[in-house]
């Protein structure tokens, strides 16, 4: 059985798994934080705040207090009193809570496919060597990141070079070591693997990578606001990320961007747009980027999508990522002591590393039978998120996700297998 988080019960039996349940529910210092999110006092089972997190009920008033005293009271006035700083601003929270990122360097915009293309067409532009014609990714990268790749590569006459990742792990810094030289221009790689959950080892991996003389873009979707991160003390280049996960902005809310303050001076990002013009209400004839991380902007800011992800950024500054990775850790660890007690007997192969250390806040199981058993959990409330041909995700989100709950959506999942 897995050993994080205190002491374990010695054996399998469900009534000590229940009780191992209640017991780190009452010990748990982030319990006060389930009950202020909508939902949570239901008995529905939400095992997938890896795709979308659970709203906040301070959101509920925030945005009816924008749209009736902000929009409805200030109406275009608000973009000259708030509104325009606020994909800096609330970039700035993000980068001190959550990213490691000094002031400066983090700016909410677009969604993480444009983000994304932004930063490594900008990577691209950057890299003088003409000799730097590859980009390095790895084969279980997410879809969006390796299509975006396979179009640059093709629009620029660059080669591709693949890491064949362990699909029951990730990228390791071996791997990138091999597949980086001479010839690298960028890497791109995301921190923890979408489909296995696994942590890739952002430190060792910027190093190598610096060291082969190429720069690196990090996808940091499945590990803002999961996983601690320090992208100023790591060296990191570019990362991008989404907020609808562990950063509860709600369906399709604006994606992040990341920029190093030592690359900021000289480099162009390719979509511009009169937002990340200077002086964008100059409307003046030709483009002039922003100084700054503002340059990083193209259209008019999603404001509505920001506003949901502040009550969120307030209650991990005032919690803290040590606090919120030592839960995820506990769920992950024990949702695989339920897995190895209850589904592993039933054929069920978890294909994400044992280790919790080694772990985002999700973990994969896999059994034929799991397409027709997502959709017989969702008809009873237990959401897990089902990913082809046969896996499913159980997405754990320490500000939300109980024990409790992980308890009675696994033994939903036993049930349904049962013979």
């Amino acid at each position: 059985m897995s050993t994080h988080g205190g002491p374990l019960t010695e054996t399998y039996d469900d009534g000590a798994l229940l009780e191992r349940a209640a017991h780190l529910d009452a010990s748990d210092p982030l319990a006060r934080c389930r009950g202020l999110f909508i939902g949570t006092d239901t008995d529905l089972s939400y095992l997938d705040g890896n795709s979308l997190g659970r709203p906040l009920k301070r959101t509920v008033n925030d945005i009816s207090a924008f749209i009736q005293d902000g929009w409805g009271g200030r109406l275009i006035r608000g973009w000259d009193e708030e509104w325009l700083e606020l994909p800096q601003a609330i970039g700035d929270q993000l980068g001190r809570a959550v990213l490691g990122a000094a002031p400066g360097q983090t700016v909410i915009a677009d969604s993480t496919t444009v983000v994304l293309y932004k930063l490594i067409r900008a990577a691209l532009a950057a890299v003088t060597d003409p000799a730097r014609t590859e980009i390095v990714l790895d084969t279980e990268n997410f879809p969006t990141d390796r299509y975006l790749v396979e179009g640059i590569a093709r629009e620029e006459g660059l080669t591709l070079r693949w890491i064949d990742a362990d699909p029951a792990a990730g990228v390791t810094p071996e791997q990138v070591k091999e597949a980086t030289g001479p010839s690298t221009a960028v890497v791109l790689l995301s921190h923890v693997a979408y489909r296995s959950g696994f942590l890739a080892d952002l430190p060792a991996i910027t190093d190598v990578a610096h060291s082969a003389g190429a720069l690196v873009v990090w996808d940091l979707c499945h590990s803002a606001g999961s996983v601690e991160i320090d992208l100023d003390g790591a060296g990191v280049d570019f990362a991008a990320g989404c907020t609808y996960k562990y950063l509860n902005g709600g369906p399709g809310s604006p994606a992040f961007a990341y920029v190093n303050s030592r690359h900021l001076p000289t480099l162009r990002q390719p979509v511009w747009g009169w937002m990340g013009r200077k002086d964008a209400f100059e409307m003046a004839a030709g483009y002039e980027p922003a100084p700054g991380i503002r340059g990083f902007l193209s259209g008019t800011p999603a404001i509505f999508g920001m506003l949901a992800m502040r009550g969120t950024l307030d209650l991990i500054e005032g919690t803290g990522m040590a606090a919120i990775r030592a839960k995820s850790l506990d769920l992950t660890a024990y949702a695989v002591d339920l897995f190895e007690a209850w589904l592993e007997p039933l054929g069920v192969q978890l294909s994400s590393p044992r280790e919790p250390e080694r772990r985002g806040s999700h973990i994969t199981l896999d059994h034929p039978a799991f397409r027709n058993v997502t959709a017989a959990l969702w008809e009873q409330d237990v959401i897990p998120d089902f990913r082809a041909p046969q896996g499913i995700r159980i997405g754990l989100s320490p500000l939300s996700t109980s024990f409790a709950e992980l308890y009675r959506g696994m033994a939903a999942v036993r049930d349904l297998l049962r013979p």
